[in-house]
């Protein structure tokens, strides 16, 4: 038994560690293609939307125990809306980060996907995000929430350790270029929502009320970061 587990252990971090052949171009372009079938269209993009609610709520908790604050739970809910609390001073750099966070976080995930792609470790992506879902699903405190968590979890541990590694590829790409896309559109969702007068408790009006710059400015920094994340992740992920 020691014997067995002395041989798999680096046979394991090997294949953690190691790179993986890319994948063909037509796999790279079918992707963005599919992505872009479920960002776009609005029908789908109420579905697709959680994954994107639990990068942003993920975003929030994984930023506020790295500031030091107290993390309580974390809520996603079927209209694709979340809630992340955690416990500290109600002011200062720790909460300003926290709140910054959920907007930027899938765009700034994807953009660490297209890093990781473009340095050919796919295995290692895989098993980083299933980790922190993993993680993630420690502090959800809803059943719905639970119910996401663990479905996606668990389609990347399938294919993780089922999928070859053509079809991991695959599927890699696929989420890389979701997350970056996918990144892009809730802050002019939010911009929409404002020009109406609503969402006022959004992330960009709590910064406002934080640091006394307008939200509006606050806004412009989302649409920065999602979209240079997007023009850099996407050149990665085109020329890898």
């Amino acid at each position: 038994m020691d014997s067995l587990a002395a041989t798999a252990l680096p046979d394991l971090w090997d294949r953690l560690t190691g790179t993986q052949p890319d994948p063909g171009t037509w796999v790279v372009f079918a992707t963005v293609a599919a992505a872009l079938a479920v960002v776009v269209p609005h029908p789908l993009w109420r579905i697709s939307r959680n994954a994107i609610t639990i990068a942003h709520e993920g975003g929030h908790g994984l930023v506020a125990l790295l500031t030091g604050r107290q993390l309580t739970g974390i809520r996603l809910h079927s209209d694709t809306s979340g809630l992340t609390v955690s416990r500290g001073k109600p002011y200062g750099i720790g909460m300003i980060l926290t709140a910054a966070a959920g907007y930027t976080a899938p765009s700034l995930l994807g953009l660490g996907g297209a890093a990781l792609l473009a340095t050919g470790r796919i295995t290692l992506l895989l098993w980083a995000a299933t980790a922190l879902l993993v993680a993630m699903l420690v502090m959800i405190r809803n059943a719905y929430g639970v119910l996401t968590v663990v479905l996606a979890g668990g389609m990347f541990l399938l294919v993780s350790w089922l999928a070859g590694p053509q079809v991991q590829a695959a599927f890699a790409y696929a989420v890389v270029w979701f997350l970056l896309l996918g990144g892009v559109r809730p802050p002019f969702e939010l911009q929409a929502k404002r020009s109406r007068g609503g969402a006022g408790d959004s992330d960009a009006d709590q910064l406002a009320r934080l640091t006394h710059v307008p939200a509006g400015l606050w806004l412009f920094l989302f649409h920065a970061v999602s979209l240079c994340s997007l023009i850099g992740g996407g050149r990665w992920l085109l020329e890898g």
